[in-house]
C-alpha cells in the first residue's frame, strides 16, 4: 500500500465463554492483563500505527463497553451496536462496512495481543497489502512458540504469501493471529445476517486472493483466564 490505513474494525462482541468467570461480570475485551484491559492494548496499537477511526461491535455487556469507551479520543471509537442479534465476525464487519469507508482497512480481535519485533507488524502489514493481488492480508503467529496456543494450526502459506487452510487431520505450521488487514471487496456478494468469516477467507483462498505475513515478535493467545498470567509474565520480561 501507498499508505496505511486510516479506519480499523475491532471485533469485540463475543461471549467469551472460555474467559470465565471474568465474562460473568465483563466483557471479554475488559479484561484486565498487565494492568490494561485486552482492548486497549488493541486501541493504543492502532493508534501507534496512525488509525484515526475504530469501528468497535458490541453485544455482550453491551453498556459497559460503551462506558469503557466514551472518553476515548485517539483513535476515535464509532460503536457498532450488535445488542439485537450477534452477527459473528463476518456479518459483524458487513454491517459495519458503511463507517469503515470504500478502501482497505485493518481488522484486530480485542482480545489479540502481541509483542512487536524491530518494526511493528501493523505498519508491516500496510506495506505488503496490495489490493491488485489480494482481498485480505493475515497476520500469521508460528502455531509452536506462541504463548497460549496449543492447537493445530490454520494454515500452510508458499513462499509467496499464499495461504491454504488446514485438512481436517492435518497440522500446518501458523495460526491466524487475529490481525489483519481487508479490502471491502472481500465482502462482495456476502450473506445478509450471521455468518463467520472464515467463509469469506475460505473463498479468497480459492480465488487466490488470500495472503499471509508471518509475525515478527511473540503472539500471545489470551483465550483462558490460565492464559493471563503467561501473557503477563511475557509483557513483563519484554519491558523490563
Amino acid at each position: 500500500m501507498t499508505d496505511h490505513p486510516r479506519t480499523a474494525m475491532v471485533l469485540a462482541a463475543g461471549l467469551g465463554i472460555r474467559m470465565r468467570p471474568h465474562t460473568n461480570t465483563l466483557p471479554k475485551p475488559l479484561v484486565p492483563v498487565a494492568d490494561k484491559a485486552l482492548i486497549d492494548h488493541v486501541l493504543d496499537r492502532l493508534s501507534d500505527a496512525g488509525v484515526e477511526r475504530a469501528v468497535v461491535n458490541i453485544h455482550h455487556l453491551a453498556d459497559k463497553m460503551q462506558q469503557h469507551l466514551a472518553d476515548r479520543r485517539r483513535p476515535q471509537i464509532v460503536l457498532s451496536d450488535e445488542r439485537g442479534l450477534l452477527l459473528g465476525t463476518g456479518g459483524g464487519i458487513k454491517k459495519a462496512l458503511p463507517q469503515l469507508g470504500g478502501t482497505p482497512f485493518y481488522l484486530i480481535n480485542a482480545d489479540t495481543i502481541w509483542i512487536d519485533g524491530v518494526k511493528p507488524n501493523l505498519a508491516r502489514l500496510a506495506e505488503a497489502f496490495d489490493a491488485r493481488s489480494m482481498d485480505a492480508l493475515l497476520l500469521l503467529a508460528p502455531a509452536a512458540g506462541s504463548i497460549g496456543y496449543s492447537g493445530r494450526g490454520d494454515y500452510a502459506m508458499t513462499p509467496d504469501g499464499s495461504l491454504r487452510k488446514r485438512g481436517e487431520r492435518e497440522v500446518v505450521p501458523f495460526v491466524y493471529a487475529g490481525a489483519a488487514i481487508l479490502s471491502p471487496a472481500l465482502f462482495d456478494g456476502a450473506p445478509d445476517g450471521e455468518f463467520p468469516l472464515t467463509d469469506l477467507f475460505n473463498r479468497a483462498a480459492e480465488q487466490g486472493r488470500l495472503r499471509g505475513l508471518r509475525l515478527e515478535g511473540l503472539w500471545m493467545h489470551v483465550g483462558t483466564p490460565q492464559a493471563i498470567a503467561a501473557a503477563e509474565d511475557a509483557i513483563r520480561t519484554s519491558t523490563g
